[in-house]
């Protein structure tokens, strides 16, 4: 094993395990995906630590339990259709890709999409589109099998909840600092929809 794979053995064995992240599709994700292709040169080092990576623009890359968390509440199955919101590195984008048909990655800046975008075909997954777009220009009408929100928001926007199909999943984290919620948000009907509350977290506000 060369370090990079020894940090990433450990990620998984002491990071992400001990925060209850069992399923095997997910564990096999986080080992095939390499982290350390999506961080900028400077904080290599740090890609497979138990911390927030900055990315530029007051973007960071969320840290890895809460990615390895995220991946296994939302149930993704190989024919889901997934919007990611807030394209970060494309490390998340990447992972959901790998197990989803198909992701749309949205976000507001050109720069973050085009480091994303970059990042995402370097490791060969083609089943990504990147879209310029701010939180408010998400479809209402657009249909989603999984929504993934990659940083916090004060509340849950009600055009990402009509976003979902029924049987959909949302994973977003809500509430104001020091304590937010992370949330997994199902779509059980036309106009009903469950909230479970997953763990608490503090995470800067979507740039979106």
């Amino acid at each position: 094993m060369n370090n990079a794979e020894t940090a990433k053995f450990n990620m998984i064995e002491q990071q992400i395990r001990p925060w209850e992240v069992l399923d095997n599709q997910v564990l096999s994700t986080l080992d095939q995906i390499h982290r350390e292709d999506f961080v900028r040169e400077a904080y290599k080092g740090l890609a497979y630590a138990d911390c927030r990576i900055p990315l530029g623009n007051g973007v960071s890359m969320l840290p890895p339990v809460i990615e390895g968390r995220m991946l296994q509440a939302l149930l993704i199955k190989a024919e889901d259709e997934v919007l990611e919101v807030g394209s970060g590195c494309g490390y998340l984008t990447a992972c959901l890709a790998h197990l989803a048909q198909r992701v749309i990655s949205v976000d507001s800046s050109t720069e973050i999409i085009d480091f994303a975008k970059s990042n995402v075909a370097g490791c060969g997954q083609d089943n990504v589109d990147f879209e310029q777009r701010d939180l408010a220009q998400i479809d209402t009408l657009a249909a989603y099998d999984v929504i993934a929100v990659t940083a916090s928001l004060p509340g849950v926007p009600e055009n990402l909840k009509q976003a979902l199909k029924t049987g959909g999943r949302m994973f977003v984290i809500v509430g104001r600092s020091p304590v937010m919620q992370a949330l997994l948000i199902t779509r059980i009907g036309e106009s009903e929809w469950t909230t479970q509350s997953l763990f608490e977290t503090d995470l800067p506000r979507l740039k979106l």
